[in-house]
């Protein structure tokens, strides 16, 4: 296999000012447990993704197997998810997993803020929780931490920059794809490049106040993309939110034989990569899911050690050996940003593992 480098953007450290709270279980700001579940051999690590059985979190699956690999001797770690995009699914695992006293939970909510009493419920009898993927989740009791790969405004205002970069002029209309308008990074990416797209090119407008919706599925983005090309027929450009939004739309572009759409969206290389190289994609962002899984694990087996969490926390992978740490957000360097003629491109080979 031909060698890969990554065009690597850092990850700008949120500017928000978080108080760090102590729960009356889990930890204690400097990473000590307070209330860990009492064990004899391996402590017991489940991670939540989103939905099973779809590319990204398959990945993110990955580096929680290599994880359990890694640190087999002190650990048992595994992935459990849903069947669809839904928050009282991921509701029901967590009381399971509750039932079960597993010692750490690390999960990527459908809605952080519905899942929020049970993971209290968990941090109240001793598990320690991470979430990804749920900021807002940093300012109650019911996590530990939230682990986020970058600032989520520079995530979405690289998009909006790719956008206008694509499209090669400064006005026009362009539609949003999200999976969920109650998925909170999906939505801050979003509003994050409409806000600078306002603020920078006031005259590249949203053709809705809203973006569309797929629950990251391939059928519903599929459909979404046909009604938005037949609804907006003189579209300028797209900001995908979920990969399925962006392949499908690239997947149509190509069956319609469009090329006056602008594609600037989240993807995986492994989904988007010959779309990117066909020039149906502009550009393509994201983070490497099994990095998150990784890490995120890592961060829970430190809390569990009672190790301190700072701003030199190692979480063992590339672009979190040294995180920042905002009060209870644990931010990564990991923005990855890939398109035709650039690095990791030019020597694509289809066998990248995600």
């Amino acid at each position: 296999m031909k060698s890969r480098s990554w065009k690597m953007l850092g990850g700008v450290a949120v500017a928000t000012s978080l108080l760090l709270m102590s729960a009356a279980c889990g930890t204690t700001g400097g990473g000590t447990p307070t209330g860990g579940a009492s064990h004899e051999g391996k402590y017991k690590i489940a991670t939540i993704p989103k939905i099973d059985g779809i590319t990204w979190f398959d990945d993110m699956k990955r580096g929680v197997n290599q994880f359990n690999t890694d640190f087999g001797s002190e650990v048992e770690a595994w992935q459990i998810g849903p069947d669809s995009e839904d928050a009282a699914k991921q509701v029901q695992i967590i009381e399971d997993l509750i039932a079960q006293n597993v010692d750490a939970i690390v999960v990527v909510p459908n809605d952080p803020l519905a899942l929020e009493p049970v993971l209290t419920k968990a941090r109240q009898q001793g598990i320690v929780v991470i979430s990804h993927e749920g900021p807002a989740l940093a300012e109650t009791e019911a996590v530990d931490y939230d682990l986020e790969a970058f600032s989520n405004d520079a995530f979405g205002e690289l998009m909006g920059r790719k956008l206008v970069e694509g499209m090669g002029k400064d006005s026009g209309t362009f539609v949003g794809e999200v999976g969920s308008l109650t998925s909170e990074t999906h939505m801050a990416w979003y509003n994050a490049a409409v806000k600078w797209l306002a603020e920078n090119y006031p005259n590249i407008k949203p053709v809705q106040a809203q973006p569309y919706e797929d629950a990251n599925d391939d059928a519903k983005a599929r459909s979404n993309a046909i009604e938005i090309l037949k609804k907006y027929p003189k579209l300028d450009g797209m900001i995908s939110c979920s990969v399925s939004a962006g392949s499908n739309m690239a997947q149509v572009l190509k069956e319609k034989k469009i090329k006056t759409v602008t594609l600037s969206q989240l993807t995986l290389p492994s989904v988007g990569g010959p779309y990117i190289e066909e020039g149906w994609i502009y550009s393509g962002q994201a983070w490497e899911p099994a990095g998150a899984g990784y890490a995120g694990n890592m961060l829970a087996l430190r809390i569990l050690k009672g190790e301190k969490i700072d701003s030199t926390v190692d979480l063992k992978w590339n672009n979190y050996t040294a995180s920042t740490v905002d009060g209870k957000i644990v931010i990564g360097d990991a923005i990855l940003q890939f398109q035709k003629g650039e690095d990791p491109f030019d020597s694509w080979d289809g066998k990248w593992p995600f």
